[in-house]
Order: C-alpha cells, then sequence, then structure tokens
C-alpha cells in the first residue's frame, strides 16, 4: 500500500517497477548490469518445471492415472496436437521446446497474480530493498526468449537450405525488396519480445495501481481483474509457443 513508509503514490510505482540490480564494479555501463530478481524468478520457476515433470514421468502407470499424471498428460497432449498442426518438418526438437515455452512463460506470467507487497515485504525483512516478481515484465527476459527463437530460425534456416539456399531465399525477389526483407527477418524476434512484455508490463502496472486504493476496492476490483488476467497470461504462453512453432516450421520449409 502507499502508506508503507513515507512513499508518495509516484515512489510507491517507482519502487515497485524497480529490480533488484547487481553492478560491474568500476563501470558506468548499464550492459553489465545484472537484474538479479528476474534471474532468480526465472530460474527458480525452470527448476520447478523440470522437477514437477521428472517426478510425474518416473511415478507415470499404466492403468488409471492420478490427477496430476492426468493433468500433465492433457498439457503434453495439448502442445503435442498444436506442433503436429503447425509444424510440417522433422525435428525431435520442436514438441519439447514448445512444452518447455509454453510451461515456462505461463509460470513467470502467473507471479503477476500474486499479491503486490507480499514478496516485496518478506525481501525487505532479509534487507532487500527492491523486488520483481514477474520475470515477464523484464524486457531483458522477453528478448532473451525471442532472441533464443530467433537463432534457432537461423540454424534450422541454414541447416535446411544450406547458406546459400537461405541467401537465395533473402535475395530472390526482386532486390529491391532485399530492405523489406530483412526488416520483416528481424522483426520477427522484436515483434515476438515486444509482445510478452508489453503486455505483462501492463498487466503489473494495473495490479499495482490497484493496490493503491482503498482496501475493500482493492478486493473486489482486484479479484475482476485478476480473473481476466488469467486469460492474458495463458494466452501470451499459448502465443508465444505458437509463433515459436510457426517460425521454426518455415524455417524448416525446403526451397
Amino acid at each position: 500500500m502507499s502508506s508503507e513508509g513515507t512513499l508518495t503514490t509516484t515512489q510507491y510505482i517507482r519502487h515497485h517497477l524497480q529490480n533488484l540490480q547487481w553492478h560491474l564494479p568500476n563501470t558506468q555501463s548499464t550492459f553489465w548490469t545484472l537484474n538479479l530478481d528476474t534471474l532468480f524468478f526465472s530460474i527458480f520457476l525452470g527448476v520447478c518445471f523440470l522437477w514437477l515433470f521428472v517426478r510425474v514421468s518416473r511415478k507415470a502407470t499404466a492403468g488409471v492415472p492420478a490427477k496430476l499424471q492426468n493433468f500433465v498428460e492433457m498439457i503434453i497432449e495439448f502442445v503435442d496436437a498444436q506442433v503436429k498442426d503447425s509444424f510440417h518438418g522433422r525435428s525431435a526438437l520442436i514438441a519439447p521446446l514448445a512444452l518447455t515455452i509454453f510451461i515456462w512463460v505461463f509460470l513467470m506470467n502467473f507471479m503477476d497474480l500474486l499479491p503486490v507487497d507480499l514478496l516485496p515485504k518478506l525481501a525487505s525483512v532479509m534487507g532487500i530493498s527492491y523486488l520483481r516478481v514477474v520475470p515477464t515484465t523484464d524486457l531483458s527476459t522477453t528478448f532473451g526468449l525471442s532472441l533464443s527463437v530467433f537463432l534457432l530460425m537461423l540454424f534450422y534456416n541454414v541447416k535446411i537450405k544450406g547458406v546459400k539456399g537461405f541467401l537465395y531465399e533473402l535475395t530472390c525477389h526482386p532486390i529491391v525488396n532485399l530492405p523489406l526483407t530483412l526488416v520483416d527477418l528481424f522483426a520477427k524476434p522484436i515483434s515476438l519480445s515486444l509482445r510478452l512484455f508489453g503486455n505483462l508490463y501492463a498487466g503489473e502496472l494495473i495490479f499495482i495501481l490497484i493496490a493503491l486504493m482503498p482496501w475493500w476496492i482493492q478486493w473486489s476490483l482486484g479479484g475482476i481483474w485478476a480473473i481476466f488476467h488469467i486469460l492474458i497470461i495463458t494466452l501470451q504462453a499459448f502465443i508465444f509457443m505458437m509463433l515459436t512453432i510457426v517460425y521454426l516450421s518455415m524455417a524448416h520449409e525446403e526451397m
């Protein structure tokens, strides 16, 4: 709440939008700045995802599955169906990659549903001044994910078509269209990252603004927004996964 300490409304918003950072000593460059909270929560959620799925796979039974096993199998079948419908090449990587992206991005998005002050207040008890708990509200996270997808696109384009084939694909149009082709190529990772970042950043900001309201408005309006936000975080994870599948499917198309 804005009454915490002597923070004004503006200071409260800025405080919640500030990452816990580590700067490389003796340098003024922001390039060498690490957002420690982003790294911690993204790695922690990734480890939780891997632990859960490995645990379920080891305890899986051929008979009537337990509720958790049934839930995990539903997710895997859902992602596998999307891959089969959208990916037209052959690769053992695409389905696991799509599953990892969908679950990991969803878990990072889901952190936005936690009460705004819950984890930051717990962190303040341990002497941590700043803490942002939603990794996907950090542009470095979303751009890092999209850049990884972009590098995979380039790798498979070269692997399937060869260097000459890939360059021919870029230049087979009239030469005047080459700048537009390059813009289209590099726009993919940029739009992929900004779409996820923009939606989650806006959602985080709305939750912060709701936290500034009286408690009786917080519970009603916050609950309504949280229900609507569940759809947003799921949809954004799904879109990121589907665009990844489509981009890699395009990279696998032979000339």
